[in-house]
């Protein structure tokens, strides 16, 4: 199983872009997807989180501007990112919770896809 993001990139301030994270190989089901970033010198944060009945939650500072999605039948996750702000600065991490096929539920693992830069400039 792997997890790929991509969409990132540079940005004027009060733009937009859309991350994308599929999941691949063979998955017997998703719960939890999430958004982390990571801005230079500061920890890891989770940006916006959906579970698999599409119940989302986003981190204060994004409330509003981003819009966190999913496509259960495409195992993907989606990040609308809208009105950008120069502190949106960061390399952005998708994660989910996923049940490979050679697991049973409740059973899952944690999988991270790889970064995708997002650099929003003033």
């Amino acid at each position: 199983v792997q997890l790929q993001a991509s969409g990132g990139g540079l940005v004027q301030a009060g733009g937009s872009l859309r991350l994308s994270c599929g999941a691949s190989g063979m998955i017997r089901g998703i719960y939890v997807m999430r958004w982390y970033r990571q801005a230079p010198g500061k920890e890891r944060e989770m940006v916006a989180s959906i579970t698999s009945d599409d119940s989302a939650w986003y981190r204060a500072s994004v409330k509003g501007r981003f819009t966190i999605s999913r496509d259960n039948a495409k195992n993907t996750t989606y990040l609308q990112m809208s009105n950008l702000k120069p502190e949106d600065t960061a390399i952005y991490y998708c994660h989910a919770q996923i049940t490979p096929a050679s697991m049973t539920y409740p059973q899952f693992e944690d999988y991270w896809g790889q970064g995708t830069l997002v650099t929003v400039s003033s």
